[in-house]
């Protein structure tokens, strides 16, 4: 008989370590409601035996729910409310912050994903290493915290591609595709004053290089760098 790890790998059942949680929650519980050794011994036999009948190898909090169960069998209620809280503290330690080892290796420039996540940053440099450490953060609580599991999932299996990440922490967009399309051929507003259809490329190309000076300013912070390379190019 199997059961499936968190990892998920498959691996045999082992009914000591249901008896050891168990036992250890309760005695965390005061002395009159504690369960003697032979329930114990019942709760994970009748797991046990739940787990022969199924039809399918049984995940860790299957396992775990088929337990708690098993205590409320018992009306051990206090029990079933500190093994329960002992699952939780677990769960949180196991969700436990992930961004270590590639902070360190951004430090050591090391980190050879991030130094190639943007050709515009140079990774050496003390500010950009200070905002990668700040992204590599927002990342790690997206993960573990901001964003449903099967977007996580499906992100990690490249599925889908989960842009800045790096920012969703701070609940601000980074990147944004810009319709100059639209904003050039029906006008739009710039501090407040109307940019109405220009009547030259010269007109136009100053127009787009105020626009993105513009949402560089108000999402991110001027990027007069970029302005004049829009610039010169047009």
């Amino acid at each position: 008989m199997n059961v499936i790890k968190r990892s998920g790998e498959e691996v045999g059942y082992n009914g000591e370590k249901i008896i050891k949680a168990v036992s250890k929650a309760n005695q965390e519980v005061r002395e009159r409601y504690r369960l003697t050794d032979l329930q114990i011994r019942v709760i994970e036999d009748n797991v046990r035996r739940k787990l022969e009948d199924s039809d399918h190898a049984a995940g860790i909090e299957e396992i775990q729910n088929m337990v708690i169960t098993e205590i409320m069998k018992q009306q051990a209620y206090d029990l079933a409310r500190v093994y329960s809280e002992y699952r939780y503290k677990h769960a949180l330690k196991r969700r436990k912050n992930t961004t270590d080892d590639s902070i360190l290796a951004l430090i050591e420039a090391e980190n050879e994903e991030l130094k190639q996540e943007n050709s515009n940053k140079n990774p050496m440099i003390a500010s950009t290493q200070r905002d990668y450490i700040a992204g590599e953060v927002s990342k790690d609580l997206s993960n573990r915290v901001l964003l449903p599991a099967d977007v996580v999932e499906a992100h990690k299996n490249g599925i889908i591609h989960f842009h800045d990440s790096d920012y969703f922490l701070m609940h601000i967009h980074n990147c944004c595709l810009i319709n100059l399309e639209d904003m050039l051929q029906n006008g739009t507003v710039i501090t407040d004053t109307m940019i109405t259809k220009p009547n030259s490329f010269a007109s136009a190309a100053n127009i787009a290089t105020q626009i993105i000076a513009q949402v560089a300013s108000n999402q991110y912070g001027l990027t007069p760098f970029a302005c004049r390379t829009v610039a010169k190019v047009a």
